[in-house]
């Protein structure tokens, strides 16, 4: 059966704030275009592969140089097609075009080492290119994710086939055009659930972004064919508040972190946790709460935009039964999928928000009676993706930091926001396989042969 996004095998992307508006429309690939798609990627990463490394940073650096000047073009068309705030969009824009000269340099990195032999002769190692690499990403990003999986898998010699959320074929579309590269070197496979399948079962290595559900099977489909696979899947990012924290700022930042894009990112924080100043946060929430731009995403001033479709809506106003709402908690008199900022307390501890990731601008704030409560509470779930600590105490910060069993841990700084140039990744269910971005993407998107040369005649 074809999900949602799709009508009569043709895939389509609305735009979330005004749903009649059809963005992009393509036929879906089907699992036999997937397999061509793979086909034509490997006949042509061959000669990509071949290239020196001096044209594959040029191919890069020129594909920077065109999404830069696109940067217009591209923020607004994010703007329409996943309704992500303007200023947000043009930040995406900038750090798309960063990820793709910095990878444009790494091609120049060291790609093995020599050793020195038990005997006589030469002994060295070198890495090289798994193949063709099957990516397969969100919506919620939907330029910078595809790059930074594409740029690294590409810079080292990698073809690239790429299978976006459906909600963000546009984006995808458009950037295929605008990177320029050699015909088959990346390609876009328009489609769902059936074409991820296909990509899974055709592709030499497999990245993943989206939900833990989804991650698991996927993970689970790649082992099965012995090929390596990082799946990158959701958060439940707890903010801890410290009593000895600035609150007007802390409050400010987990606002913005909470509920910015609609609370639409991996890393939003999703629990505010309290020690001992249980009435002051929540105090200095609210208020921060009220001075964040809800509406238009195409409006400067906004914060807030729509979330992605109609369900997404529903499930955050679902989640605030069973809790007290202190702020929004009602759907917006406009048209499109828009969702006040929602904030929750005196949920139980199995309560879906206490638990689960509900991916919309809604967070649970929750107390804890001393430093030891805040950690297991914050520890306390399924997820490890990303946690702040707010407190104006170094021993402490680097108490508690030590002991939250996340992949990214801030201290008095939001949750959100990636630095594409460090590792990135979760622990628990958040994560599989090796980290993403950085250093890190060179070991995951190559292997490494070992080569031992004596003299002839030995």
């Amino acid at each position: 059966m074809l999900g949602e996004g799709f009508t009569m095998g043709v895939v389509e992307s609305r735009s979330p704030q005004n749903p009649a508006d059809v963005v992009a429309s393509a036929p879906a690939a089907g699992g036999a275009g997937v397999a061509e798609a793979v086909r034509r990627a490997r006949e042509a990463q061959r000669g990509w592969a071949g290239a020196n490394a001096a044209e594959r940073a040029s191919a890069l650096s020129s594909a920077a140089a065109a999404v830069a000047g696109a940067a217009g073009e591209l923020a607004a068309l994010a703007v329409r097609e996943v309704g992500k705030p303007i200023t947000e969009a043009k930040g995406e824009v900038a750090r798309a075009a960063a990820i793709l000269r910095y990878y444009s340099q790494q091609v120049f990195d060291p790609v093995g080492a020599v050793h020195e032999p038990s005997g006589s002769g030469l002994s060295y190692t070198r890495r090289r290119p798994h193949g063709v690499a099957g990516l397969i990403t969100p919506w919620n990003f939907p330029l910078a994710i595809p790059l930074w999986k594409a740029a690294p898998a590409l810079a080292f010699g990698n073809a690239v086939v790429l299978k976006p959320a459906p909600q963000a074929l546009g984006c995808a579309l458009r950037l295929a055009e605008l990177l320029g590269l050699p015909e088959d070197v990346f390609q876009v496979v328009p489609g769902d659930a059936e074409e991820g399948v296909a990509l899974i079962e055709a592709a030499d290595v497999i990245s993943f972004t989206g939900s833990a559900a989804v991650g698991r099977k996927v993970a689970v489909a790649a082992v099965g064919r012995g090929v390596p696979v990082q799946a990158e899947m959701g958060g439940q990012n707890p903010s801890v508040v410290l009593d000895d924290a600035n609150l007007e700022a802390a409050a400010g930042q987990i606002a913005a972190a909470a509920f910015g894009y609609a609370g639409q990112k991996c890393t939003a924080t999703k629990r505010v946790i309290t020690v001992g100043n249980g009435a002051e946060v929540r105090e200095a929430l609210v208020a921060a709460i009220a001075k964040l731009g809800v509406g238009d995403p195409a409006d400067p001033g906004t914060a807030v935009g729509p979330v992605i479709e109609r369900e997404a809506r529903d499930r955050v106003l679902a989640a605030t039964a069973g809790g007290r709402v202190l702020a929004g908690g009602q759907a917006l008199d406009r048209d499109g999928w828009f969702a006040a900022p929602t904030l929750v307390d005196g949920a139980e501890p199995g309560h879906v928000l206490a638990r689960e990731e509900v991916f919309g601008p809604i967070c649970l704030v929750q107390d804890a009676g001393s430093v030891e409560e805040a950690v297991a509470l914050a520890n306390g779930v399924p997820y490890g993706l990303a946690s702040a600590v707010y407190t104006r105490d170094l021993d402490r910060a680097l108490e508690v930091s030590s002991r939250l069993e996340s992949g990214l841990v801030k201290v008095n700084t939001p949750t959100t926001g990636v630095d594409f140039y460090l590792p990135f990744g979760g622990e628990k269910d958040s994560s599989y396989g090796p980290r993403e971005q950085g250093k890190a993407a060179q070991e995951f998107y190559t292997t490494t042969h070992t080569i031992a040369i004596a003299p002839a005649g030995n």
